[in-house]
């Protein structure tokens, strides 16, 4: 920059200074005004957390009141019969039927969710990479009772197929029906957030590798992978969390029936079957079954917390910071 150019824009800067002497001060209190705007919208998520809490706790505790129930009663036991005399509120089985669908739904989507991402962000060239990948992702965007829909007419008759003839009898709703569904539904979080934390991998690891003279397995599964192992961690985490909260596929796929078994050919209910239950049902407003969705309801909410900090610590752990 030349002296005389200098001088040119500082008289210009001067001028402008001249022609709007509140300018400074207009700019001040803009950002000022910018930066609280800004600051109100972070807090919604946090109002948001807040205000979800407080309700749940105060109809919970009104919960425990009314139907004079202990926490550990209603934690481990294991019936559930709001409409018995007397009612017995024990959410041990919707546990067990949320972790059923979240442990079966898992084991077909975290497999192919994840080959589907070493095969995306490795080995599918460009061209293709550009057709499977929205494809994949078009799955996210179906509505969750088409799959509640495509286990019943579906799923459940293949099941029917197969299993009954080798002389064990599947339930028009059962569990491994629902677990198969809702796998497939969250492929697609698994696959898309895997891959891109892959691709975010910087290339350089990748040469070294093969410059040492490493397959393009052996550089997927043993650089690759574990470089980007805190986001493919989370994005499990966060597929997880997805089958515990899932509602209308579940309800379609895996019946309302609260019970502990280990036969995934028979029909179970989740938390979330049992909140739209008692939504759906006859039960009054105030009463003991009607102020028990809200205490599922934070036993659901601590579940998909917990699963969330896990996702953070495991994130926070084994992150891996590039130059």
């Amino acid at each position: 920059m030349t002296p005389d150019s200098a001088e040119a824009r500082l008289s210009v800067s001067l001028s402008q200074d001249d022609l709007w002497p509140g300018h400074s001060r207009f700019s001040g209190f803009l950002e000022v005004f910018v930066g609280l705007v800004l600051g109100l919208c972070a807090l919604v998520s946090v109002l948001t957390t807040i205000g979800i809490v407080v309700v749940l706790s105060v109809q919970t505790v009104e919960f425990f009141v009314h139907a004079k129930i202990g926490v550990a009663d209603f934690l481990f036991g294991t019936e559930l019969k709001p409409d018995a005399s007397p009612p017995r509120f024990g959410i041990l089985p919707l546990v067990w039927g949320t972790f059923v669908i979240a442990f079966g739904s898992s084991c077909i989507a975290l497999p192919l969710g994840l080959m589907s991402a070493i095969y995306l962000s490795e080995y599918a060239p460009r061209s293709v990479r550009a057709v499977l990948k929205p494809s994949l992702e078009l799955l996210a965007g179906v509505p969750t009772i088409v799959y509640g829909y495509l286990a019943l007419l579906l799923v459940t008759p293949v099941l029917k197929a197969v299993f009954e003839p080798l002389g064990f009898r599947v339930e028009q709703f059962n569990a491994l029906s629902a677990c198969i569904v809702v796998g497939v539904m969250i492929v697609p979080l698994v696959s898309s957030l895997s891959e891109d934390m892959l691709s975010a991998v910087p290339q350089g690891l990748r040469e070294a590798a093969y410059g040492l003279g490493a397959t393009k397995f052996e550089v997927s599964t043993r650089v690759v992978l574990p470089a980007g192992l805190s986001g493919v961690v989370a994005s499990f985490m966060l597929a997880i969390s997805r089958a515990v909260g899932e509602t209308m596929a579940v309800v379609l796929a895996a019946g309302m029936l609260p019970q502990i078994t280990v036969n995934p050919l028979t029909s179970i209910e989740t938390m979330t079957t049992y909140i739209v239950q008692v939504i759906g049902g006859e039960a009054s407003y105030g009463s003991s079954k009607y102020l028990s969705l809200f205490a599922v309801g934070l036993a659901l909410f601590a579940i998909t917390l917990t699963l969330n900090i896990i996702s953070s610590l495991v994130l926070r752990r084994y992150r891996e910071v590039y130059q």
